[in-house]
């Protein structure tokens, strides 16, 4: 059964850095996509970033492309959303999210692409 634990949320002001960790357990990332999503209060879940299951591709949404970067660490199973110059509009709960098995779809920004979910981090960007 594979789980995903998130950490590394806080309250920062804008401008500032956050460094998300999202670790496995039950399986490791390898060869598995990753991705990152947001939820703002009272909005839909959206797409951040994804990193292909071979840890080389990344996508990321426009709003966080320059900003945030998306890694794995393969020897503590983690994978990583490095946010910098974060803004008061990146205020939301984050999840990572994995594939059960591996689906190389050709697009990861769908939910639908992930099957398994973290509870979510809260980053809080004050202005």
């Amino acid at each position: 059964q594979v789980q995903l634990v998130e950490s590394g949320g806080g309250l920062v002001q804008a401008g500032g850095s956050l460094r998300l960790s999202c670790a496995a357990s039950g399986r490791t990332f390898s060869n598995y996509a990753m991705g990152w999503f947001r939820q703002a209060p009272g909005k839909v879940r959206e797409f951040v970033a994804a990193l292909s299951g071979n840890g080389v591709s990344t996508d990321y949404a426009d709003s966080v492309k320059g900003r945030f970067t998306i890694s794995r660490d393969d020897a503590k199973n983690t994978v990583l959303l490095q946010m910098n110059s974060l803004k008061p509009e990146d205020t939301a709960v984050y999840y990572c999210a994995t594939e059960r098995i591996r689906s190389y779809y050709a697009n990861y920004r769908p939910p639908a692409a992930y099957d398994v979910w973290g509870q979510g981090t809260q980053v809080t960007v004050s202005s």
